[in-house]
């Protein structure tokens, strides 16, 4: 059979392969543009039934006349206070059911296709509501009520929300309102509040997917030293995350996953820089193979077989370590788990399929200027990694040790992270008008006013109730609302602090200690009760996740290597990682970017990300270590395989930490801790554990980092 027959086979199937990626891409593409459609930003739905909030919360929605489905709204005025702005403030709160949403700028709102919608601002009001505006002691400020109702945060209005429409609507006539009495107006509570986070998000699907590739593309142009090599992979990134979307897409739109705004950034970010990770050490392989095979067709063959074992593994670690987020008592943790499963499987898949069917079909001149010629010496072979793995071979004792104790000294920090919780007003990085409301509505009246906490109990203890409530730390007030139901009274207890502060809080233990002490069948609920109960979901799906994701992990490594103690090894380099990276982050986040805490999530999301990706590049390095060792030993392959893929691993790294690092451009604290951990964690992960500390302990233990498999009896 002559060259160009054998050549004609595996063309005609990269052709194909590159057509039919072609041709799905007509209906990806088009899908992903409406994944924020099917969107549900639900907050109220993250806890199970069975805690006592979502109990308290059943009952107090069977009073007729209670805050049945109210999501609080407030509008603050400050300034010179006198009876007559008091009353207009009243006759402006009534007229506000009258309005027609518009945006900041007063025009009315718009559907998708542009046309002009006349919706009134009263729809969205909660119909048993208490309206009305009343002014502080200090006689400074004036707060007016306009209660919500709740589904005004599930609501769309095109292909917005709908909550954003109705606080623009709220905040242009309030300003108006505000300037033609001399007053400064700001609207905040949980409508404000939320109003803001759904702004934040907003951004997604545009500016964050921009910022992203860019930076991929930057990174690959300073990678490979070539003005066209780094499209393919890009452009099959993008696939992949196209076709994530779309599967993504009728998944939830089915109701058989849920997609929150907070995922679907997430998504963007790991299937991008997951998917050039991949294509990172395929294209790496494939040049290696080029030098060493005319055919490029042979090249790539060989190219693929190398890099599938360490590419699946790697992807189903994540995979696997993101779907055991089902296991999550809150549904926004759960939502995230498929979420980005599907995005690595969709990575994994396409960078195994469409990258090298596009490669072979470019030849090798992709490559210019720097080219890749057969039976050329590979410049991989010298260079500063080939520096850094034979002095790690020299000294292997010093290098861990040194390296090890580095590790310590940073995760002795990780004990002051305060993972606590933080407000909502703390959750934003810039000042929105919510968060400055919150400030200035601390200033003249009780943090809790508006959103108290709610306490149901039997009639007969209710003035028991009221009297021992009254003691409790942080308590302001609490009165009876409305009129029993069912033999029951619902109490309001409005706290000194916010309702979503620390303080308020950390109250409710003793609240719900006072409360049950007078009736033991008693609950307690509202935004407090609602941000506690989350808070110990929290640290209870810490216990359960973390040890089944090591577990998951341990047994693909130990079946990956053949070795349990390689698999143990490695696990334990990225556990002190993970430790190192927090304390750091505790460091950072209090000292320089000044935040005011660490949201309860914060440990997992990272734990969940870092440890999952971060055992990529030791999967990375390990595969080619064993891979050697069979043909030249232990120590030699590991020498080997630190200068192979040094280059490669490291500029995988720094495209996984840019892209997370863009997280940071919306302004969430939540996203931006994340972002930093992942980044930082994932550099410390290449750089330092897979770069110096894993081959130091593989030169220092030998042929032992294989038992029990036979290579272990190596006698290279």
């Amino acid at each position: 059979m002559s060259t160009t027959q054998k050549h004609r086979k595996p063309l005609i199937i990269a052709i194909l392969v590159v057509f039919a990626w072609l041709m799905v891409s007509g209906i990806t593409g088009q899908t992903f543009g409406k994944l924020s459609d099917v969107q549900k930003n639900d907050n109220s739905k993250f806890l199970p039934d069975g805690v006592e909030s979502n109990k308290a919360a059943a009952i107090i929605n069977t009073f007729a006349t209670g805050p049945k489905d109210q999501f609080p709204t407030l509008v603050l005025f400050t300034g010179t206070v006198t009876p007559a702005k008091i009353a207009s403030a009243n006759a402006f709160v009534a007229t506000l059911a009258t309005k027609e949403l518009v945006d900041k700028n007063g025009v009315l709102v718009k559907d998708k296709t542009g046309k002009t919608l006349h919706l009134l601002l009263g729809k969205y009001l909660a119909k048993h509501g208490q309206f009305g505006a009343f002014p502080s002691k200090d006689g400074q400020a004036i707060l007016a009520n306009v209660p919500l109702n709740s589904v005004t945060s599930l609501d769309r209005i095109g292909a917005q929300p709908a909550l954003g429409s109705v606080i623009s609507t709220i905040r242009y006539y309030s300003t108006q309102f505000a300037t033609a009495n001399q007053l400064v107006t700001h609207t905040t509570g949980l409508g404000g509040l939320f109003a803001d986070l759904f702004g934040a998000f907003g951004g997604l699907d545009s500016s964050l997917l921009l910022v992203t590739g860019l930076v991929i593309a930057l990174i690959l142009i300073v990678v490979y030293r070539s003005p066209v090599l780094w499209i393919l992979p890009l452009f099959s990134a993008g696939m992949a995350l196209t076709l994530a979307g779309t599967v993504i897409y009728y998944l939830a739109k089915n109701n058989v996953i849920t997609l929150d705004g907070q995922s679907q950034g997430i998504l963007s970010v790991l299937v991008l820089g997951a998917a050039t990770d991949y294509a990172l050490l395929l294209i790496a392989r494939y040049r290696e193979e080029l030098h060493l095979n005319e055919s490029r067709f042979v090249a790539m063959r060989k190219a693929w077989r190398g890099v599938v074992e360490p590419i699946v593994a790697s992807g189903s670690t994540v995979t696997l370590g993101l779907l055991v987020l089902l296991l999550s008592q809150l549904t926004n943790n759960k939502g995230l788990g498929p979420v980005g499963a599907i995005g690595i499987v969709c990575a994994m898949f396409t960078i195994l399929t469409l990258l090298p069917a596009l490669l072979v079909l470019f030849g090798r001149w992709i490559f210019w200027p720097k080219r890749p010629t057969f039976d050329s010496e590979d410049e991989k072979l010298s260079g500063i990694w080939s520096k850094v793995a034979n002095a790690t071979a020299r000294s292997p004792r010093k290098f861990w040790i040194t390296s090890a104790v580095a590790l310590v000294i940073m995760a002795a920090f990780a004990g002051t992270l305060h993972a606590n919780g933080i407000s909502t007003a703390q959750s934003f990085t810039a000042k929105a008008d919510s968060v400055v409301g919150q400030t200035e509505l601390l200033k003249h009246f009780p943090g809790g006013q508006g959103e108290p906490t709610q306490i149901v109990t039997k009639v007969e203890f209710a003035s028991a109730q009221i009297a021992k409530l009254k003691t409790v730390p942080g308590v302001s007030d609490v009165a009876v609302f409305g009129a029993p139901v069912n033999g029951y009274a619902l109490l309001n207890a409005t706290l000194t602090s916010s309702a979503d502060s620390a303080q308020a809080v950390n109250s409710i233990p003793a609240i719900r200690t006072a409360a049950h002490f007078v009736d033991p069948a008693s609950l307690v609920g509202g935004t407090s009760a609602v941000y506690y109960d989350t808070h110990q979901a929290t640290k209870r799906d810490q216990l359960v996740i973390i040890p089944i994701i090591l577990l998951l992990i341990g047994l693909i490594l130990g079946l990956l290597l053949r070795s349990v103690v390689a698999a143990g090894v490695l696990l334990a380099t990225v556990i002190l990682s993970f430790a190192a990276t927090l304390g750091v982050c505790s460091l950072v986040f209090h000292h320089l970017f000044h935040f005011a805490g660490e949201d309860s999530s914060f440990p997992l999301f990272a734990f969940v990300f870092l440890v999952a990706l971060g055992i990529d590049y030791n999967i990375f390095l390990m595969t080619r270590v064993r891979e050697e060792a069979i043909r030249i030993g232990t120590r030699a392959g590991t020498t080997k395989a630190v200068t192979v893929t040094g280059g490669v691993i490291t500029s995988a790294g720094i495209v996984l930490a840019a892209t997370f690092t863009v997280l940071g451009i919306l302004p969430l604290v939540f996203l931006a801790e994340l972002g930093f951990a992942v980044s930082f964690g994932v550099l410390l992960d290449t750089l330092v554990v897979r770069s110096i500390l894993v081959p130091a302990l593989v030169h220092v233990l030998g042929p032992k980092i294989w038992w029990p498999s036979k290579l272990q009896h190596e006698n290279k």
